[in-house]
């Protein structure tokens, strides 16, 4: 199925935030910005516990341009605990205690079940939202348009590009929004080498909420095929 493919992909991304700290020329002035952006959008999520949100996700294929979307509700906690409930276009429930990834494909009637921590090593939003991203290492930080960029596109705060220091073999660069009174991000792009184009926006965006015992396991119906990993 083409919309599990593109979600394990994209959680295959490594994100980490590139600081350097000199005395800017004018020509460099944007860049200091740019990166006094990143560590306070970086101070903001290593202080949370967690944050809990809403999520829309769009991926376009780059050889045909054609449009698979899906939404739902994401969670994500620190030590490696994390769970996205994917509500459409079927659902999926991607959740990891800390110890044991799994994830649920209602459409294919299996769950696949792996090793949290080697997947965590590789997960763009879990290094983001949980603000256990390496700030020093891997990617250059540029801002897009102005330090407000509230008027660019659907970007109500600042646009940061990242591109990597080290050539991916999966992504050519992203563009984050981060939101310009909370620091959280607001959303993120993952733009690979074929052209192809994932976008998580988050709305309704919560930190420090309560969560209830066994939230980070999911049961799957009886019946369902378990493919360990």
């Amino acid at each position: 199925m083409y919309i599990k493919g593109c979600f394990v992909r994209f959680f295959s991304y490594v994100v980490v935030i590139f600081l350097v700290f000199s005395v800017p020329t004018f020509g460099e002035a944007a860049e200091l910005q740019a990166l006094e952006i990143a560590a306070l959008m970086q101070k903001t999520y290593e202080k949370v516990a967690n944050i809990t949100a809403e999520f829309s996700q769009t991926t376009t294929l780059g050889f045909n341009q054609r449009q698979r979307k899906g939404h739902g509700k994401v969670t994500i906690e620190k030590s490696g605990r994390m769970r996205w409930d994917y509500l459409e276009p079927d659902r999926q429930v991607l959740v990891s205690d800390g110890k044991v990834f799994s994830m649920y494909i209602a459409r294919d009637n299996q769950m696949i079940k792996g090793d949290a921590a080697q997947y965590l090593d590789s997960d763009i939003t879990y290094a983001f939202l949980s603000g256990a991203g390496n700030v020093e290492r891997d990617f250059k930080v540029e801002l897009l348009g102005g330090v407000d960029t509230s008027q660019k596109g659907s970007c109500n705060g600042y646009q940061l590009k990242l591109s990597p220091m080290k050539a991916h073999p999966q992504v050519d660069y992203l563009e984050v929004c981060v939101n310009v009174k909370s620091y959280l991000l607001d959303t993120i792009q993952v733009v690979d080498h074929f052209g192809s184009v994932t976008n998580l926006a988050f709305s309704d965006m919560k930190t420090d909420q309560i969560i209830e015992d066994g939230f980070f396991t999911f049961t799957p119906p009886v019946g369902t095929e378990i493919i360990e990993q």
